[in-house]
């Protein structure tokens, strides 16, 4: 498990045409997270959440501000689960965990993650035999096998159909917690990041931070329960408090 520190974080893209202006991404962002959390970013498009995760994962550079992730006051390991599962085609199941794998235990490790996730018969099937879904279990599976400190997840069902999404959901919860990891996971569905976290971040158009809620629910939870669609509907009465801030500034702008 890691502790993750953002503090003060911009990051502004240049203008890409002459006459145009810069785009600010993430303004002045600061939180922390550490220990066995699943925190979800959540937001409208563009408000900053893949870049933030880009620049967690060293993929992008920030402009301003600085992004420490330790454990235990060393560097941390870092996994990464993408939109799409990114699976070499010409390996099979097996291959492809192997790949990314040390150590001397690293075919017992990947085999116990297939196990978690449902797929501890497919080692030896090629990515063009499995469906979307199992191909982005694999994904999930793989990275929890490199055993990361912090676990990045940047929307990893948001190409899946909604019954697929919705198992893959439970199944990740079950992982996450016989896993201890921590994770920061990116989505644009409200129903998901309150069924999966126990602390939301919110994040404004130009990647300012509007809102950290936690979500204090037991585990497991489903789609379907009462106090799941209670949290969804605290967390869409504060989406909407954002969208009136926001239009109420962008009117002042205009008069101004």
């Amino acid at each position: 498990m890691a502790t993750l520190r953002v503090e003060h974080l911009n990051k502004t893209f240049p203008a890409i045409e002459r006459g145009s202006d810069a785009t600010t991404a993430i303004d002045d962002l600061s939180f922390e997270i550490g220990g066995h959390v699943f925190v979800s970013v959540v937001g409208p498009s563009g408000c900053g959440k893949s870049t933030l995760l880009n620049i967690v994962s060293g993929i992008e550079t920030a402009t301003h501000g600085s992004v420490s992730v330790s454990e235990d006051g060393s560097p941390a390991r870092l996994g990464y689960v993408f939109q799409e599962p990114r699976l070499l085609p010409w390996r099979t199941v097996m291959q492809n965990m192997l790949y990314v794998l040390e150590g001397e235990d690293v075919p017992d490790r990947a085999r116990d993650y297939l196990r978690m996730v449902g797929l501890d018969d497919a080692g030896g099937k090629f990515p063009a035999q499995l469906s979307g879904g199992m191909q982005q279990r694999v994904g999930i599976a793989r990275a929890f096998a490199v055993e990361p400190d912090l676990l990045l997840m940047d929307e990893p069902f948001s190409h899946l159909d909604a019954i697929t999404a919705r198992s893959l959901r439970e199944q990740l919860q079950g992982i996450w917690t016989e896993a201890k990891k921590t994770v920061l996971f990116v989505t644009h569905d409200i129903a998901e990041a309150v069924q999966l976290s126990n602390r939301v971040l919110i994040l404004a158009p130009g990647g300012r931070l509007f809102a950290d809620l936690p979500i204090e629910l037991p585990y497991p939870r489903k789609a379907s329960d009462t106090e799941v669609a209670m949290a969804q509907a605290e967390l869409l009465r504060r989406f909407e408090e954002m969208q009136e801030e926001t239009d109420a500034a962008r009117a002042t702008d205009v008069a101004s």
